[in-house]
């Protein structure tokens, strides 16, 4: 039994780095994938905002055209000046005049302001685009740096199952299945000592008979609270035959609960 015990600790060592590859592996491409995210809502941002550019250039078209026809109102107003022959017709040009003329202030008004609305509108697309094109060669860096790491953490995971494959032949295959979940479920620990009365994975005190049990090695027992295989790890003193059945409660029900 000692040498499966040595076999199943480096097995845990093995499969710890295992498991923990497999998880950064997995975890790889979501980096990425917050990344491209990223560079969507701003390309998203950046169609939007440009929508609204191509609008206000719209909108500006419409107010220099009204504008225009303001004008015109007002100089053809202006001509019928030098023709007018009666107080009511004068009195209706100056009206028309008045009028044209407030709406030219006013289209003025407004193209100005939309002239300063595409000002900050061009700035901010500019930056936009820059930072755009920013993000895309910063996806296009990680993305390379990304699939090299990836390939790297491959091969070594390759190194790491190849060491797996030399350690398991002869290994009871039921006690390889559960040490592998153990150790999936148990922060990389699926094998500990025994030491002083004490399962050192979850810190419980153990039934005086079960760590006799324990320290003859001579067979697989898991710990009735963790699951962990247990083996003796230090000098113990003897335990009295105070064991009692409910205090354990039958261990191979317990493993197999923990894998059901």
């Amino acid at each position: 039994m000692q040498s499966t015990f040595e076999k199943l600790q480096q097995l845990q060592d093995i499969l710890s780095r295992k498991f923990e590859l497999e998880h950064e592996i997995h975890e790889i491409p979501r980096a990425l994938a917050k990344k491209q995210e990223l560079l969507n809502r701003l390309k998203k941002s950046y169609i939007e905002s440009n929508e609204r550019f191509e609008g206000t250039k719209r909108s500006l078209l419409n107010l220099k055209k009204e504008l225009g026809e303001a004008e015109m109102l007002r100089e053809d107003s202006e001509k019928k000046m030098d023709v007018i022959s009666t107080q009511r017709e004068y009195e209706a040009l100056e009206k028309e005049i008045k009028s044209a003329t407030e709406k030219e202030q006013y289209f003025r008004r407004e193209i100005q302001k939309e002239e300063r609305n595409l000002e900050e509108m061009s700035t901010e697309l500019k930056k936009d685009e820059e930072m755009i094109a920013s993000e895309e060669e910063e996806l296009k860096e990680e993305d390379a740096k990304i699939k090299a790491e990836s390939d790297e953490k491959h091969v070594h995971l390759k190194e790491l199952m190849s060491e797996e494959k030399a350690i398991i032949p002869g290994m009871d295959e039921d006690i390889l299945f559960k040490f592998e979940r153990i150790i999936k479920n148990k922060s990389g620990l699926g094998i500990v000592p025994v030491t002083s009365g004490v399962c050192t994975g979850c810190h419980m005190m153990l039934p005086g008979q079960f760590v006799n049990e324990v320290r003859t090695g001579e067979g697989i027992l898991f710990c009735p609270y963790c699951s962990r295989i247990l083996f003796f790890g230090e000098q113990e003193e003897v335990f009295e035959d105070t064991y009692d059945e409910d205090d354990v409660g039958g261990l191979a029900d317990l493993v197999d609960d923990d894998f059901e």
